[in-house]
This record gives C-alpha cells, structure tokens and sequence, in this order.
C-alpha cells in the first residue's frame, strides 16, 4: 500500500505540469529543502538539463518578474524564467557545492557591491515586490527616512501584530523607534538597488564562485539594509567587508548608529514569518536601542 497517496499524487501533478509547460517529457521529480515560501522541486528529463519548478499560492509572477529584471538590468547572476503560471515557477536547476567559504564571500561581496551602485531618482521600484510571501508596497518616495518608516517598518509590525505574531508591548516598542527614525537614520546619497533578501542560504556556489543568487525582494533603498541582513549568518566574516570596502565605502557610523535599526527590521520580518519563536532577536536589537 502506497504509505504517502498525497505527496505520489502531487509529485504527479508537478511532472503533469511541467511536461505540458515546457513541451518536453519530465521523467523524474525530487521535493528539495530549504523552501521557505512554496514548495520547490527538481525535475528531471532525458534529453534536457534538469529544472527547478517552484509550486505555490503566492504571486509567483511577481518572483518572476523580480528575476527578469534583475536579469535584464544588472549583473547579479540569477536563474532564466522558463515558464511562469500564477502558481508555478520552472527555472533552470543550477548546481552548487554548498561550499561557502572565505573565496564565496569575496564573490558575493563584489557582486553586491555591484548591485547597490545601481540607482534610481527616488526610492521605492516601478512596481510592488515580495518579501518571502508578504506583499512590498514600493512608491517613488524622495525621502528614504519616509519610505522606510511608512513603506516598510511600520506596515510589516501593523501586520506582524494583527496576525497574532507581535505581542502589543513589542508592537509599541517598534512604533517607537518608527518615531524615532529621523533621529537615528540618515539619507543616503542616493538610492541603491537592493536584493532584499540577501544571505547565503539564497546563493549557490561553486569552486569559490557564485552561480546564482535567488529569492529576491528588490527594491531601491539604502545599501545599509542588505549589509544588515547579512551579518545575520554566521558564514558572513570581515572577507565579505573587506572585499565590498575594495569597491563601495560603509560608513563608520553604519556600525555605530545605525546597523541595529535595520537589524530590527530583519527580525521583524521573521517573527512575521517564523512566528515569536524568533521574538528574542528583535527584543535584542531593540535594547541596544535603547527601545
């Protein structure tokens, strides 16, 4: 007796769709890890390279449209959208050796820098992007103090608390530093176009070198918040800033004043997703505000 009818009729289903998507004949499929948003397949043929087929509720054409133009207007290494549906995703299935090590950071570190000298006239991005499954509201604002505030931190702990995740003590502390913002911020020179959602678990890397960069949630923003994201892993060191400093400054202040703020944001973010399990980072970074 078949121990799983429900993921063997879904697994199917991906093969079913997949062959009529791309007019080829899929011949196996393999559910992967690490899928935070959907879940994500390989599907393979014999007579073609393998794919990665995402399957999910969410948008997935605004992902799509998030990797062409990456694709179309910058050098980020990113995976070509072969097929798009409203809840499907097949791009190529790109290998990788999981090997993170001191010659991937220096790699990344070069092609982030190149991304953030990519500007804008204002911050935000032509259209409304995605962060994980939660909708990024991104109007041309030529304060970036405001856009922040209005079009990403306040809006995600409104949400955050109404969908049981943010008790109201941590939501009043967040509004806090909401208020606080033009105190604590400051304009950048100028927009920069950002990942979004940039941390090693979304590169593939080989030999030292990065062969594609997934997940995005662009937007034009300050450079700042992409290197506050990634000095939430482990596997980041001061390679990856020695390398980004060869290419583009970090403030000094960065680190004093305002690296927490973003960091808070970040957690933010997870405890939206993840749930208060993950509560314990946003109350940290926001006693070292002072919050």
């Amino acid at each position: 007796m078949d121990e799983n009818p429900g993921m063997e009729q879904s697994t199917a289903a991906v093969l079913d769709r997949v062959s009529k998507a791309l007019g080829a004949d899929a011949q196996d499929v393999t559910e992967l890890d690490g899928g935070q948003v959907g879940s994500v397949y390989r599907v393979s043929f014999n007579d073609q390279q393998d794919v990665a087929v995402k399957v999910d509720d969410s948008p997935l054409g605004i992902e799509a449209g998030m990797l062409q133009y990456l694709d179309r207007e910058t050098r980020l290494p990113v995976p070509a959208v072969l097929h798009i549906e409203q809840d499907l995703l097949v791009l190529p299935f790109i290998r990788g050796d999981e090997q993170f090590d001191e010659r991937a950071e220096r790699d990344l570190a070069r092609h982030v820098a190149a991304l953030h000298d990519i500007s804008a006239p204002a911050f935000g991005f032509p259209f409304d992007t995605l962060s994980g499954p939660y909708s990024q509201s991104n109007p041309w604002t030529d304060s970036w103090v405001e856009f922040f505030r209005e079009r990403r931190l306040l809006p995600f702990a409104r949400a955050a608390r109404d969908e049981g995740s943010l008790p109201e003590t941590e939501f009043d502390r967040v509004r806090t530093l909401a208020d606080t913002l033009d105190e604590r911020l400051v304009e950048p020179d100028s927009p920069s176009l950002l990942h979004g959602d940039i941390h090693p678990g979304n590169v593939i890397v080989s030999d030292g070198t990065v062969q594609a960069v997934l997940d995005p949630a662009i937007y034009f923003g300050h450079d700042e918040v992409d290197l506050a994201y990634l000095e939430l892993s482990e596997s980041i060191s001061d390679a990856f800033y020695d390398e980004y400093r060869r290419h583009r400054d970090i403030s000094d202040s960065y680190f004093a004043e305002r690296r927490d703020v973003y960091t808070a944001f970040h957690a933010l973010e997870n405890v939206r997703f993840f749930g208060d399990d993950v509560g314990p980072r946003l109350d940290r970074a926001l006693d070292r505000l002072g919050l």
